[in-house]
């Protein structure tokens, strides 16, 4: 959605008093029609327990803006399942919570229970926790991605935050920021200047997935013409796979989702590839149920209880989809750069037949780094 769509889209904003001095309320009360603003001394009170599908849809359409009170800067939570899961030593930057689109297989239908997205006004503090972090680590190959509870680049038009991000990690070459997202918001900060180290990532399906199961987001074309543009501005890019979905077709519609990628870009201009399928708590079941039928590939799919307490396709069958993505795109160039993210040990020696540390081009990625404050916390 461009800033136009946005704000049409939401039906009211909530600004907390203790975010009135802000740029970001500042500027919310700029663009949005007076009507649609309030000022509020917390959230408006909702019942206790877990949103309803219907009230899970509505938070879609408001916005509740206020500081975060915590530690922004953590490690991807992939990394507390590491004795069943192998993790990449990702970092992430939480900036808000919730989405304004809707897939179907979303994890945060399975736990949130706010009825408004959030966004956190006090970037200022987040940027602080980076200088600290990047002051005494300044070498060290940190890769920080704001895309884990909201995608990082859907609400940017309205928070312009990804400029100010931007222009931090221009400081310190040797870490990584990492944009994630399924929208075609890059329009806002192609003019910022960068030091190669901001990589503008999709998550990207087969179109067919997309049109079934990504309910609001960019199309598969939009998308791929999204991450040209920032090719062209100098940007890295990279792609994320996730979830590969079963359904009748898979191979096919997923050739032609490889086919077009290869054809837009080159093995150099992405600086990664990663495939992931699909997985979700068992009690997020009933609510994708009652939200999108049985018609979704995705709630009338046969999972079993794995590892993490994840439900999951068998091993057999993600073994199968791994294996045709990896080999579609190694086959056609071997200097693409691909890994699987939230899979087991199993997996990778099964894909790759060693573990990714082995792997010369991925182990970089897996190589540990010092623990950040939030995790020193007793």
């Amino acid at each position: 959605m461009n800033l136009s769509a946005l704000i049409d889209h939401f039906e009211k904003i909530y600004l907390d008093e203790s975010s009135r001095n802000s740029e970001l309320a500042q500027r919310l009360t700029e663009i949005f029609p007076s009507e649609k603003i309030s000022w509020v001394k917390g959230l408006p009170s909702q019942d206790s327990g877990p949103l309803s599908a219907k009230q899970f849809g509505q938070s879609k359409k408001q916005l509740y803006v206020k500081p975060f009170e915590g530690h922004f800067f953590k490690r991807c939570p992939g990394s507390t399942q590491k004795k069943v899961l192998t993790c990449c030593n990702y970092y992430v930057l939480n900036l808000g919570q919730q989405c304004n689109m809707n897939c179907s297989y979303c994890y945060l239908q399975s736990y949130l229970n706010t009825p408004a997205m959030l966004m956190y006004s006090n970037i200022d503090q987040a940027l602080q926790e980076l200088e600290e972090m990047a002051a005494a680590h300044p070498d060290l190959p940190y890769r920080v991605g704001t895309g884990e509870v909201i995608d990082s680049l859907s609400l940017d038009p309205l928070t312009l935050y990804s400029r100010k991000l931007i222009s931090f990690f221009r400081r310190y070459p040797k870490w990584t920021l990492e944009f994630k997202t399924k929208s075609d918001c890059v329009d806002q900060f192609l003019d910022c200047e960068h030091a190669g180290n901001v990589v503008v990532s999709w998550s990207i399906n087969a179109p067919q997935v997309i049109d079934k199961e990504e309910h609001g987001t960019a199309s598969f074309e939009q998308r791929l013409a999204a991450a040209k543009k920032c090719v062209d501005r100098g940007f890295p890019i990279a792609f994320h796979i996730d979830p590969l979905i079963y359904h009748p077709g898979w191979k096919q519609n997923y050739q032609t989702m490889m086919t077009r990628i290869q054809e837009s870009f080159r093995p150099e201009q992405v600086h990664v590839l990663s495939v992931g399928a699909l997985r979700f708590q068992p009690e997020q079941r009933h609510m994708m149920r009652e939200r999108f039928g049985m018609d979704s590939w995705v709630t009338s799919a046969e999972m079993f209880p794995s590892e993490g307490g994840k439900w999951r396709y068998d091993q057999g069958l993600r073994q199968e989809m791994f294996d045709f993505i990896i080999q579609g795109f190694k086959s056609v160039d071997p200097r693409w750069r691909i890994f699987m993210c939230m899979e087991t040990p199993e997996s990778w020696i099964s894909a790759y037949d060693k573990t990714p540390n082995q792997v010369p081009e991925l182990k970089e990625l897996f190589r540990p780094l010092p623990r950040v404050p939030s995790e020193l916390q007793v």
